[in-house]
């Protein structure tokens, strides 16, 4: 007698393609917060005008976001190692729909900075599962995974930023707050119920000899008692300070090299400097996170750390001494931000390598604070530029970047190689360092 296996027995959801399926819906979750980042500058001069409430204290509120979308991610993180992802996918998308409809209502500042902060828990609940639920569903392709959902993340602006801006000049900000917020809450609620996590460890699937991986699930405290998270979470916030500051400057910078209007001319486009180059940084942006997680797949976190830190590090130089010029200014910050974007998907790979796969959210989510504090030292880059100029501020990241590189190569692979080797028996660990050396 035969028996019809089970659902349970033989699950649909764990078929040979269910696993991209699960990475496109992180995706498109991700895109869907996107704007409350790249979007926001669109709705702050709209704001102002009609509340005068002048632009750094309606930044104040952007301000807000990016702590509370970062440093409570390993809380949201934690109950999705514990949950699964729907409960807080779902909780996400409410609190995004919530936050935008009272973006449509704020008459006061007190209600757009609470707006902010639900804001950000959303946002940072979307995108913390998203991530973390990518590395546990492809730990042969880590790098990849981590980058193609956190490319999501700008793509999501880059598709929807002309319609917001469309809507705001015809009907008004508070029409494409209460409008984009809802659509874009309900889109990743609805996706919340289709998103799961493995029902068992994923195996990888190709023999990995530059990406030792534990074979260990250290949990959250067992991480944070542990060196070698603090020498990432040091170099996570050496090389995020620099991108968040050049994001954040870009326009003050061409504004004071007097190049901000300058036409630029580029494989058949012409275009102001400042609008040619914060166009091609979104774009590179973009591709790097993918391209950079699938060349770590493939030589090793350490090194392609090295290559992208160290080539940040030389396109900073150059923006020090030939920013004047528009052409190299365009081109220098697009190879930046291409080679920028990389840590977030490089540092939740090598998260998931080093400290496993059951907690992979949670311990992910703690390392992605770095980027909550690395925006703290943002500010300093304008009391350092009005004092030194900002070939001082660009001296500085560049020896960040550099250092950060050294660092990757000749501090965090030894490290890690001896932090996953250590803790196995003795003759895994032998015959692992063999296949290594």
């Amino acid at each position: 007698m035969t028996t019809t296996p089970q659902a349970s027995t033989v699950p649909f959801a764990e078929g040979k393609y269910f696993r991209w399926l699960q990475l496109a819906m992180g995706i498109v979750c991700m895109a869907m917060v996107a704007n409350l980042q790249y979007g926001w500058t669109l709705f702050v001069d709209p704001i102002d005008q009609k509340y005068h409430w002048g632009r750094a204290a309606i930044q104040l509120a952007f301000t807000l976001f990016v702590v509370t979308e970062t440093w409570l991610v390993p809380i949201e993180a934690w109950f999705v190692d514990k949950y699964g992802p729907r409960v807080v996918i779902a909780f996400g998308g409410i609190m995004v729909a919530i936050a935008w409809v009272l973006n449509s209502y704020a008459d006061s500042l007190t209600l757009l900075y609470t707006a902010a902060v639900l804001a950000g828990i959303g946002a940072g609940a979307v995108y913390g599962t998203c991530v973390g639920n990518a590395l546990k569903w492809f730990p042969d392709h880590r790098g990849l995974a981590a980058g193609a959902t956190a490319a999501g993340f700008g793509a999501g602006a880059a598709l929807t930023v002309a319609p917001i801006a469309k809507m705001i000049a015809t009907s008004g900000y508070q029409d494409a707050f209460f409008t984009f917020g809802i659509g874009q809450g309900v889109i990743v609620f609805i996706l919340a119920f289709f998103l799961r996590k493995p029902s068992q460890a994923m195996p990888v699937k190709k023999k990995q000899l530059n990406l030792p991986q534990t074979k260990i699930d250290y949990t959250p405290p067992q991480v944070l008692r542990s060196p070698i998270f603090w020498v990432m979470y040091l170099v996570f916030v050496m090389v995020a300070a620099g991108g968040l500051m050049t994001a954040a400057q870009i326009a003050p910078i061409a504004h004071d090299f007097k190049i901000a209007n300058e036409p630029v001319s580029l494989a058949g486009f012409q275009m102001a400097a400042l609008t040619f180059a914060i166009s091609l940084d979104r774009i590179f942006d973009g591709f790097g996170r993918p391209f950079f997680g699938f060349v770590s797949d493939n030589i090793g976190r350490e090194h392609t750390m090295f290559i992208a830190f160290g080539t940040a590090a030389a396109m900073l130089l150059t923006l020090s001494v030939y920013g004047h010029i528009p052409i190299v200014f365009v081109l220098a910050t697009a190879v930046y931000f291409g080679v920028f974007g990389e840590i977030y998907s490089l540092f939740p790979a090598t998260s998931g390598d080093t400290f496993g796969v059951k907690f992979a959210t949670t311990n992910n989510g703690m390392l992605y604070t770095a980027k909550g504090t690395a925006s703290l030292l943002v500010p300093l880059a304008s009391i350092v530029a009005a004092k030194y100029g900002w070939q001082a501020v660009f001296v500085i990241a560049v020896a960040l970047n550099a250092t950060a590189a050294l660092l990757a190569l000749f501090v965090i692979k030894p490290m890690r190689r001896a932090f996953i080797l250590g803790n196995e028996a003795p003759a895994e660990a032998k015959a692992r360092d063999a296949k290594l050396a």
